[in-house]
């Protein structure tokens, strides 16, 4: 009677209620691939067709990193819109028009460079000096001053406006508003003045905001490629924040959570080590899946251009060779989910725990 009621439980347990699983098995939830009407698709990558696939459009992310390559400039400032000319005039003559009896100097208060490059000089008039060095400025106000004052002498000096500093608004140690003092004012230069990177800051990006374009690289590359360290020019604004593209990790891995992007990509199998692996009790290496949604544009009748549907589910084993390499030649897009499905076998080990449960419960009887 004892084992009878014992089966009966065992019965109700293992029918009536549903098992307790971290994970999803791969058939449940690839089930509805075969339906009349699927509301996904998927692709079974292999080293045959993970190129095909990494030529689909990207998803995810809007952006793209795109820089700006070194290029030295001249080694001068150039006078530009917004500046202030500071001259002082020397004349030794008799009666002259710019100096007093007992001077043989004048210095003007600060001049600001007009919208149309140019400053006004008494008895010169508008002298334009847009895009002059302040050594060509100089010479330009010295000719122009010749017919009434041809001994004089000229000093010019400039002091950069907002059209000859950039901003480095955020990010840095020292945000603030940078005169460039030449045209090869470069980006390393102004992150040094700026008091570097905030090291709170985790995986940096370099943002530069030109005009109405906007450009970005990874902190790390621009440090370790010479050919990245751009010349800025006058208006230029650099934000530096963190990378804030991530996928989501979920089931038998070792983390479920956001994992964020370390580096300017990641592969499957990179992916695979930054959320700590498969559980090796509960993970099926056959069903390591990741989901992916592609905007309506993307999709291709064949799919061969791009996905089938809007919604992918990407399988991996990772129990072959082929699967591993194409594990390992396919990026992740941020905002995926990766996901390692339970395996088989821990749902078997789970029935038979439950059944020697029931025994034991049987002989305590």
């Amino acid at each position: 009677m004892k084992i009878l009621c014992a089966l009966a439980i065992a019965g109700v347990v293992l029918s009536g209620c549903s098992l307790p699983r971290g994970a999803a098995l791969t058939s449940e939830v690839l089930r509805e691939q075969n339906a009349k009407e699927p509301t996904y698709s998927v692709v079974a990558v292999s080293r045959s067709n993970v190129m095909q696939v990494a030529g689909w459009p990207g998803t995810g992310w809007s952006g793209g990193y795109n820089w700006i390559s070194a290029k030295d400039g001249p080694s001068g400032v150039a006078i530009r819109p917004g500046d202030f000319i500071k001259l002082v005039i020397w004349d030794s003559q008799d009666n002259s028009l710019l100096t007093a009896a007992t001077q043989k100097q004048v210095t003007f208060s600060p001049m600001e460079v007009s919208p149309q490059g140019t400053i006004f000089v008494p008895y010169l008039g508008e002298i334009v000096v847009n895009g002059l060095t302040p050594s060509a400025a100089r010479e330009t106000v010295q000719k122009a001053m010749a017919p009434i004052a041809a001994t004089a002498q000229v000093q010019l000096s400039v002091e950069p406006g907002a059209r000859n500093s950039v901003d480095l608004v955020s990010g840095a140690g020292k945000p603030g508003t940078y005169p460039m003092p030449s045209r090869n004012y470069t980006i390393l230069t102004l992150l040094a003045e700026g008091g570097g990177i905030d090291p709170t800051l985790k995986n940096p990006l370099v943002r530069l905001i030109r005009d109405t374009k906007t450009y970005e690289i990874r902190a790390d590359r621009l440090f370790a490629e010479a050919n990245k360290n751009t010349t800025l020019r006058g208006g230029d604004k650099v934000i530096l924040r963190e990378d804030d593209r991530y996928f989501t990790s979920l089931g038998a891995t070792g983390s479920e959570n956001l994992i964020y992007f370390e580096r300017e990509s990641i592969s499957a199998l990179e992916a695979m080590s930054l959320v700590g692996g498969l559980n090796d009790a509960r993970a099926n290496p056959k069903g390591v899946l990741i989901l992916r949604e592609y905007p309506q544009k993307a999709v291709r009748a064949d799919g061969v251009k791009g996905p089938a549907m809007r919604r992918v589910i990407f399988t991996f084993d990772l129990t072959t060779a082929d699967g591993l390499f194409a594990a390992r030649n396919f990026k992740v897009n941020p905002m995926d989910t990766v996901l390692a499905t339970e395996s088989p076998l821990a749902a078997a080990n789970t029935v038979f725990g439950l059944a020697r449960s029931v025994v034991g419960l049987n002989k305590s009887l």
